[in-house]
């Protein structure tokens, strides 16, 4: 499967739980102590932070070196 496809398939499950253990998502910490992350696949991630209760702005998409993208 893509990368695109994995993402869009994640985002899916994300909407509607996104603390479904199918997406991973966890709380960063050091310099992106405010961002969260979830699991596109083994290799990549995405970036987000929860703005509102209900809104959420999604910053990146990638490999783990999108972590050093915020430093």
């Amino acid at each position: 499967m893509e990368v695109k496809e994995a993402a869009e398939e994640k985002e899916k499950l994300f909407r509607i739980n996104p603390f479904d253990p199918m997406v991973k998502t966890h709380k960063l910490t050091g310099k992106l102590k405010d961002y969260w992350s979830f699991s596109v696949n083994s290799k990549y991630r995405i970036i987000f932070e929860f703005v509102k209760e209900d809104i959420v702005w999604f910053h990146s998409v990638g490999s783990h070196r999108i972590y050093g993208l915020f430093d």
